[in-house]
């Protein structure tokens, strides 16, 4: 019974990763083969080329999705949870110091070219299922634009209510789009069986040796084929990673070889199929369905990839590498289901204004891979330090798979390099802008928040005060929020030497936030005492949990304070940064920072705090 039961749990969870986490790279038979022959490359449609293209689509998906993904990225889990912050925080916890700042830039500048990827991606995906118009009605060409424009409006509109209430329609129509694809393919293959032959890695090497240069730039559009491969590293902690590799080699995988080498088929019997060789596998009575049908996966797989880009701005966040924002749960059950207004509409923007921009799949190709790559390559370098230091692998053998994989990686991000200036330059953008936030924002809270401590008064300090200013004691509960663990914070302070007041009951509150996806409830809440009334509480949260009032004062440590927040004033200190003499690069970094915090959320804002039970205190500091 309890096998039949986690047979059909397991059976469900690898459709619903069909259907979110295969998305962006189910799409790719739309736009991958057409794109090896084009003008940028310049290779004829010859037996030789139509098998060598196969063979790399085919190891490629076989080296770096089954053996670097499926096999060895995924075991590196972060209590479950993957994705590139993750496992920046995973690969940087027991190596030597001046090794964890490189993983640490490393780490930020795959997740710049996640954002990156996140933008091309829906246009990319869209724009090349409704593409499909131009075959079955060329007329209906100068509508495509438009009509992707609506489509994504209509996708970003509905990201307010949550994916739940569509979200289990997701897997069943992304099994139906992967039996499509089987079917074109085999029907193709049938009718020319030779094509087959491109299984032999052989094909591939003639290949390369054979065209040299134009193989080299042959990589930049074979690499589209493995896009979303990062996906499945990313969105592990949703389903877990059995399910992931259940579907991948049950169904995705076959599937997308099928349809590929259906394709090559079609190419090497009709060459004038390289038009569009996706649509032209199906009859003419199919491709109004099959149109709506490639639509329809393109919008799954676009709202796979703005899922994880809350995901992963929800981790950047946490972690302190952006500011506070809003974040909205869509789901009870669910706590991976979340929006963030400001990051779904920068999103729609930044994709409107690519696809108005480049306005063909074909145009925008050129931009796609250099995120991917670059995001691939860092993955590898990352997952290398994990092996080694986490799970205490031999030094040669981790050399020897780190060497093996960079390999691929190197050639594949060298190879979209060199389409810098017709599109790459997108993602590099868009990554570059990212990192500059992120760890500008780091670094200055970092300064900022050391510049508070040197003012903080030290607890002994703080005493002598109270014996000079002898402060009148009213009842109540005065809650004081903090940054810092050291000191007595200066609302505080503030209150006894300009109100002279001070509360029968404090508590000091400072949120941290840990490289951890989760916290155990009952070590949430760590609870030191300063002095006689006086209590610093430290609520331990990991980067994927959201700090809530509600759920602290149902924690036990909590309870046993015996401390009414329902009848408590709460206090923090909102500073006022002034700009000090500086040089020209560190005013521009020290106004981005204060332009930053002026529209982040305040810390009341961020825990639910009623504002009418919020007293804030003035801090003026300088940046330095």
């Amino acid at each position: 019974m309890t096998t039949e039961s986690g047979r059909s749990n397991l059976r469900q969870m690898a459709i619903g990763a069909i259907g979110v986490v295969y998305g962006d790279i189910g799409t790719s038979p739309l736009y991958t083969l057409h794109e090896c022959f084009s003008e940028h490359i310049g290779l004829p449609a010859r037996s030789d080329v139509i098998f060598g293209f196969l063979s790399l689509i085919f190891w490629a998906q076989m080296l770096v999705v089954s053996l670097k993904y499926i096999c060895f990225v995924m075991r590196a889990d972060n209590q479950g949870e993957g994705g590139i912050l993750a496992l920046m925080s995973l690969s940087g916890r027991n190596t030597p110091y001046y090794t964890t700042t490189l993983l640490l830039i490393l780490g930020l500048i795959g997740c710049g070219l996640f954002y990156g990827d996140s933008i091309i991606t829906p246009a990319m995906s869209v724009l090349s299922a409704l593409e499909g118009m131009n075959v079955i009605a060329p007329a209906m060409g100068n509508y495509i634009v438009p009509i992707a424009l609506c489509v994504l409006l209509t996708l970003f509109i509905i990201q307010q209510q949550g994916t739940a209430f569509i979200g289990k329609y997701f897997g069943p129509l992304m099994v139906v789009w992967f039996l499509v694809l089987a079917l074109l393919g085999v029907i193709q293959i049938i009718h020319t069986p030779t094509i087959l032959r491109a299984l032999h890695p052989g094909w591939a090497w003639q290949f390369m040796l054979h065209y040299h240069s134009a193989a080299f730039l042959a990589l930049g559009a074979v690499v589209l084929a493995i896009t979303g491969g990062e996906a499945l590293y990313a969105d592990m902690g949703h389903f877990g990673r059995r399910p992931i590799q259940v579907a991948w080699f049950a169904l995705v995988a076959p599937a997308l070889t099928l349809n590929y080498f259906g394709q090559g088929a079609l190419i090497l019997t009709n060459p004038a199929a390289l038009a569009n060789p996706f649509f032209y596998l199906a009859p003419s009575w199919a491709m109004a369905p099959l149109v709506l049908l490639a639509t329809l996966a393109t919008i799954i797989a676009s709202q796979a990839v703005i899922s994880g880009a809350f995901s992963m701005t929800r981790q950047a966040v946490r972690l302190g590498y952006l500011p506070q924002m809003t974040i909205r749960h869509t789901s009870a059950d669910e706590a991976g289901q979340i929006y963030i207004p400001f990051i779904n509409w920068m999103l729609f923007i930044f994709i409107s204004l690519v696809i108005l921009l480049f306005r063909e799949s074909s145009a925008l190709a050129s931009a796609y891979g250099i995120a991917v790559t670059g995001t691939m390559a860092i993955t590898t370098v990352l997952a290398c330090y994990v092996a080694y230091y986490n799970w205490h692998w031999p030094l040669w053998l981790v050399k020897i798979i780190g060497a093996l994989l960079l390999a691929i990686d190197i050639p594949f991000f060298s190879s979209n390099l060199t389409k810098v200036f017709d599109g790459g330059w997108l993602p590099l953008g868009i990554g570059i802008l990212s990192f500059t936030i992120m760890a500008n924002w780091k670094w200055e809270n970092f300064q900022l928040l050391r510049q508070i401590s040197r003012l903080s008064l030290s607890v002994s300090q703080f005493n002598s005060l109270l014996k000079h200013e002898k402060p009148l004691v009213i009842a109540g509960t005065a809650i004081y929020l903090t940054r810092s663990d050291q000191g007595v914070p200066h609302a505080l302070v503030h209150n006894v030497r300009h109100n002279h007041v001070l509360h029968a009951r404090i508590l000091c509150l400072q949120i941290c936030t840990h490289d951890l996806p989760y916290i155990p409830a009952e070590k949430q809440l760590e609870v030191r005492s300063l002095m006689p009334g006086i209590d610093r509480l430290l609520v331990h949260y990991g980067f994927n949990q959201t700090p809530e009032l509600d759920a602290l004062s149902q924690l036990p440590a909590f309870q046993a304070l015996a401390v009414d927040l329902q009848r408590a004033t709460f206090f923090f200190s909102r500073e006022t940064l002034n700009l000090g003499p500086q040089r020209l690069f560190s005013r521009l970094r020290a106004q981005l920072f204060i332009w930053l915090r002026k529209n982040a959320l305040s810390p009341c804002d961020v825990i639910q705090i009623p504002p009418g039970r919020v007293i804030e205190m003035g801090m003026q500091l300088t940046i330095q």
